[in-house]
């Protein structure tokens, strides 16, 4: 089925988040983007795929508990981010919109509602080593001058409209103009679980040509369609998966579970259950709070169906990582297992009372 040019432009418009200026202002990178993200997804947007080179002028960046550089399109993105990673906000870092430097966003002088469209949000938040420049950027687009912790405030306030914003936006043009592209394009299914981000797919689509030549305009629809849509619905469409809501968090790293069902993993107590996004998370938990433990479920590797931690068997060590890096990787069958092992090199397999907490603990090494 044909893409209706209508469609092509009003994503081409979304894809801009709303860059619609009074002025000549734009949030494009005019110089050589600095971006600090490794392999060839460092291009996007972790958060919401969004090409940060197109919105450079509000990009932050941030460094994760284990010494990973993430950047965003806005700090909205941001925002999000910092509800699931560890973030120091010392090491939070943002484009400087006049001279294209990062900078320590501590630091910097943020106009906030100015005449500049905002990305990923309602309103702009545009940064500045300078406060005479601030100034001067005021005088001209309007907003008000503010501090970092004022402007991230203002982000996490606006957090709740500006996600219902998008999402209604994403819902009537986005989805379906990814999936006609998706239909039209892709050949083959694409194993969208084996990715983390929504920038490691759409770096793999572009990459590896899993759905041909793609235009920014056309990936990044596809891979919002992929990564939001399709990823849930075939998800649903296996019987015996483990049932978690998007507002369940990992205890131990913070992480919003839903979004890695493929390593999903739950202790049940009398009155609650506890999720975890991965068997080594859950583990640490276990070693301290074994006490009323009624029974754990974990997710086999290659069926994604739900298992009796009892009856599983766990791979340590492999060239396989999960959401928090080296895992303990369960199957449902020892010959699984070795399967697994065999091939991704794992170090050995372990039954759920061989597992010792020194061997998880490991892991992060």
């Amino acid at each position: 089925m044909p893409i209706k040019p209508i469609s092509l432009l009003f994503v081409t418009l979304f894809l801009l988040s709303l860059n619609l200026l009074g002025s000549s202002f734009t949030k494009t990178a005019t110089v050589a983007p600095t971006l600090l993200q490794e392999g060839s997804q460092k291009e996007w947007c972790p958060v919401c795929g969004m090409k940060i080179e197109d919105f450079y002028k509000t990009s932050h960046t941030s460094v994760t508990h284990n010494h990973k550089n993430r950047q965003y399109c806005s700090m909205r993105c941001l925002v999000v981010d910092m509800k699931e990673q560890d973030i120091k906000i010392d090491d939070i870092k943002v484009v400087d919109a006049s001279t294209q430097k990062l900078i320590d966003a501590k630091k910097a002088f943020y106009v906030v509602g100015s005449d500049v469209a905002g990305t990923m949000s309602k309103v702009s938040k545009l940064a500045f080593a300078s406060r005479e420049v601030a100034e001067d950027f005021n005088m001209e687009h309007g907003g008000k001058i503010v501090d970092f912790n004022t402007a991230i405030d203002i982000a996490k306030e606006s957090l709740t409209s500006d996600v219902e914003m998008l999402e209604s936006k994403k819902s009537i043009q986005i989805y379906p103009m990814g999936e006609k592209i998706f239909n039209k394009n892709c050949k083959k299914e694409i194993e969208i679980d084996k990715y983390f981000q929504i920038n490691e797919l759409k770096s793999a689509i572009k990459d590896k040509k899993l759905c041909g030549e793609l235009k920014e305009s056309e990936l990044q629809p596809l891979s919002l369609y992929l990564w939001e849509v399709k990823r849930f619905a075939n998800l649903k469409s296996v019987d015996g998966v483990i049932k978690v809501t998007k507002d369940e968090k990992c205890p131990i790293c913070g992480m919003f579970v839903y979004k890695y069902p493929k390593w999903v993993a739950q202790i049940f107590y009398k009155d609650k259950r506890i999720s975890f996004d991965g068997v080594k998370d859950m583990m640490k938990y276990y070693f301290s709070h074994k006490n009323g433990v009624i029974k754990i479920l974990v997710t086999d590797y290659y069926s994604q169906k739900t298992l009796d931690v009892r009856k599983a068997y766990f791979v340590v060590g492999s060239d396989i990582y999960g959401p928090m890096g080296d895992e303990l990787i369960p199957f449902d069958s020892r010959n699984s297992a070795k399967s697994f092992s065999v091939d991704h090199k794992g170090f050995k397999i372990l039954g759920f009372s061989e597992i010792k907490n020194a061997e998880v603990l490991k892991l992060d090494k």
